[in-house]
């Protein structure tokens, strides 16, 4: 049977906030394995822009005696060249660690603001939520 509005409106509330901080979860995980994973892209690509003369030609003394033009281009172009496979890595470990999780499965529906009588999914074994209770751990999403 259907809530009456008020009580709708409050379990709206409710299931859009948490739905709106496993969201933000997944956005901060998701923000800290790309920038662990694409750390040394992000290194080589600053000392290369920074030791270059025509880009900002810094005065540190490994730019005066390491690093010239050519060096710096050449860091600039590895860099860009490592990105593509960190990338890949990078996305690889986070829908690992996103799926032994369960974290997609922590997303509430709405039907339960409206409706009287859902379920709501919680912990049931493998996770920190989710309705998992006949989730199959053999099924694989390429399958």
């Amino acid at each position: 049977e259907q809530r009456n509005p008020w009580c709708c409106l409050a379990w709206t509330l409710v299931i859009g906030t948490m739905n709106s901080l496993v969201f933000l979860i997944n956005l901060l995980l998701m923000f800290v394995i790309f920038t662990i994973v694409l750390l040394p892209t992000i290194v080589v690509v600053y000392f290369g822009f920074q030791c270059h003369s025509q880009v900002l030609h810094s005065s540190a003394r490994y730019c005066k005696s390491i690093l010239d033009d050519n060096s710096s281009s050449a860091l600039i172009i590895l860099g860009f060249v490592i990105m593509s496979p960190l990338i890949v890595v990078a996305m690889a470990i986070y829908c690992s660690l996103a799926r032994r999780l369960r974290l997609f499965m922590c997303f509430q529906p709405y039907s339960l603001a409206v409706y009287k009588g859902g379920k709501w999914c919680c912990y049931e074994g493998g996770g920190p939520c989710g309705c998992a209770r006949g989730w199959n751990t053999q099924v694989k999403a390429w399958v």
